[in-house]
């Protein structure tokens, strides 16, 4: 693991390359270098490919030209998520040798139907962070002989964390990330970790051997970053990955979490929307200054 005692600030840009790079990610990547420049850091690109079903080389390349074309320069090798997989089941593995971790076969479809259901007979449903319904725990505390069912039934299932006892492993000490930038409501400074409001999140599908909160804390301690510097929609999710660095012992960034740029009908830009890419500016004859301009 690499050491991050050192005195050397590093930062990260991570994009996915599952579309173009519209200006919100032009944002992110230039305050990262930006900053890194400033304090005399190291600016890393980090490609997060683990969705082979949507992630293209194409887009890929369009990322470094995007980043080129802005002026940006980060070290080499680039670190691509796709070729570490080893990395993240051996972190899932420890996991589950702690016995935090269970298989889970109910299909999203299935889950939309238990909350339906639910909320139809008058019940509030919990939902975390973001709206989405939490997973109802249903196979939680299968015995030993029907998990292994769901995991050798050949069926599509997912590994997900066993929340509470996750929080009871973690809880010698209080569970904070320091804050430099600024939450949704301005919250800044020492903040208090809730990874619970999140219910048992999903570390591992089938199709896909990592989740991003597992791939995300487990990158970020194997490249020492120092410094993580993302949008504002990832804020409450850092409890999730504080989380997850105790219980892996993995050492702890700061963390800075900034403004999102939106699009006309008021949502952050988006790639599945297929918001106004930065090689559309570059082909209109607008400048990397120009782009410096309209979102710094």
């Amino acid at each position: 693991m690499a050491d991050t005692s050192s005195a050397q600030p590093v930062f990260r840009f991570a994009p996915s390359p599952n579309g173009l790079l519209h200006l919100g990610h032009a944002l992110s990547a230039m305050l990262n270098h930006d900053m890194a420049k400033a304090s005399g850091g190291r600016f890393l690109l980090r490609i997060e490919d683990i969705d082979q079903t949507r992630c293209r080389p194409e887009f890929e390349t369009a990322i470094s030209t995007d980043l080129a074309w802005l002026g940006l320069g980060w070290e080499r090798p680039v670190r691509r998520q796709s070729d570490h997989l080893e990395r993240y089941a051996s972190a899932l593995q420890r996991l589950n040798d702690m016995g935090l971790v269970y298989p889970s076969a109910l299909s999203r479809g299935e889950i939309k139907t238990a909350v339906a259901d639910a909320e139809a007979k008058g019940q509030d449903w919990p939902r975390d962070p973001d709206g989405v319904p939490l997973y109802p725990g249903r196979e939680r505390d299968l015995a030993a002989d029907a998990r292994n069912a769901i995991i050798t039934g050949g069926k599509p299932h997912t590994w997900r964390l066993d929340m509470k006892e996750a929080v009871l492993a973690a809880s010698a000490l209080p569970l904070t990330w320091q804050e430099t930038g600024r939450g949704p409501d301005g919250e800044t400074g020492l903040i208090t970790a809730d990874p619970a409001a999140w219910g048992d999140v999903i570390l591992s599908r089938s199709d896909a051997p990592s989740s991003y909160h597992l791939s995300v804390v487990v990158d970020d301690a194997l490249q020492g970053i120092t410094q993580v510097v993302r949008g504002r929609d990832l804020y409450h999710a850092t409890a999730v990955h504080r989380l997850l660095q105790r219980l892996l012992d993995l050492p702890e960034p700061v963390y800075h979490h900034h403004r999102l740029l939106l699009g006309a009908d008021g949502r952050k830009l988006s790639k599945s929307n297929r918001d106004t890419g930065i090689s559309a500016f570059r082909e209109a004859g607008r400048t990397p200054a120009d782009i410096r301009a309209l979102i710094l």
